[in-house]
């Protein structure tokens, strides 16, 4: 009787693969520009990088606010004059007048006439929001309690974007990776990060499965419901690389404030390779040839806007790499 053969060495099934390392600065791992696509604190809006937030902001900051404060002082003015003048010492004796026609007509015409002045621009804005050029990608977002699923249709890629919790969150699980300053604010930085091509027309097809949600992120001029059983359309076009956050604007339970959005820009080459990462592949099925990670770090360090985490990334493939969760 002969014992049953034993594998060997060389025909022994292989370990599981290990966790892809995380090189910051590298494609899907873009270090934030502090001040750009994050909120810093300051007063207004944040610096847009799309045509129609720029458009938007340029209405918004210009002639718009400038209205609101002329006419906000006229009524002040106004007002002050009349508790002045009309006052009940200065008049003992009331004018029994209750009509001028002037006055009157004046104060029905000047308004129309604003406010046709407002609505020019914005139709016109709104002219460009909904009608996109066409799309050179499609992404589907949808909302969940509480995070976010992405599915590039066209590119055969699909994952989960959950918030990274801090190091010290008696939450976080043992095998949940921490945030770091790489990856973005508190409670805007995820685990995986919507990536989109530089110049190009993107279009997001916004949905929700169980309540609405609302998918904005501020430096797009996004702010799209994700109504259950609807699709709504919105589109960006960003020339400019680096990392934008966003979150969910609609109140849509306990944790509606654990749900960030966070969108990389990066050039066309860089998008292949992480396409080619997620397993996809490009629009008309071409394959993409994936590139090491220390290579693709390198490229994207060298695509990226000058930032003060510019020498951290250029040096990171040096370091030891975290573990992907």
């Amino acid at each position: 009787m002969t014992a049953a053969p034993t594998d060997s060495p060389a025909t022994a099934a292989p370990a599981p693969a290990a966790p892809a390392a995380i090189v910051p600065g590298s494609v899907g791992h873009m270090i934030p520009t502090s001040g750009i696509g994050e909120p810093d604190g300051r007063m207004g809006l944040q610096t847009q990088v799309t045509p129609i937030g720029e458009e938007a902001a340029a209405f918004h900051d210009g002639p718009l606010l400038w209205l609101c404060a002329i006419i906000s002082a006229f009524v002040l003015l106004l007002l002050l004059y009349t508790m002045v003048r009309y006052r009940r010492s200065a008049n003992p004796n009331p004018s029994r007048n209750s009509h001028n026609t002037l006055i009157e007509v004046v104060w029905t015409l000047l308004p129309v006439l604003i406010l046709v002045g407002i609505a020019i621009p914005s139709i016109r804005l709104l002219s460009h929001q909904y009608s996109p050029p066409p799309a050179d990608v499609t992404i589907k977002v949808t909302g969940h309690q509480w995070y976010w699923s992405y599915n590039y249709p066209d590119n055969g890629v699909t994952f989960d974007s959950y918030m990274l919790k801090e190091a010290n969150d008696p939450n976080r699980q043992s095998t949940q990776r921490a945030r770091t300053d790489n990856d973005g604010p508190p409670m805007l930085a995820v685990d995986n990060r919507v990536v989109i091509p530089a110049g190009k027309i993107v279009k997001f097809l916004v949905t929700a499965d169980d309540v609405i949600h609302s998918f904005a992120v501020p430096a797009f001029w996004i702010k799209q419901d994700a109504n259950p059983g609807q699709v709504h359309e919105t589109w960006v076009k960003v020339d400019r690389p680096g990392v934008y956050f966003g979150q969910c604007s609609e109140l849509c339970g306990a944790r509606h404030g654990y749900m960030p959005i966070a969108v990389e820009v990066v050039p066309q080459a860089q998008f292949d390779q992480w396409v080619a990462q997620q397993g996809g592949k490009m629009l008309g099925g071409a394959q993409v040839v994936q590139a090491s990670a220390p290579a693709a770090a390198a490229a994207s360090a060298a695509s990226a806007p000058p930032t003060d985490g510019a020498t951290v990334a250029a040096t990171a493939t040096n370091q030891p790499a975290t573990a992907q969760n």
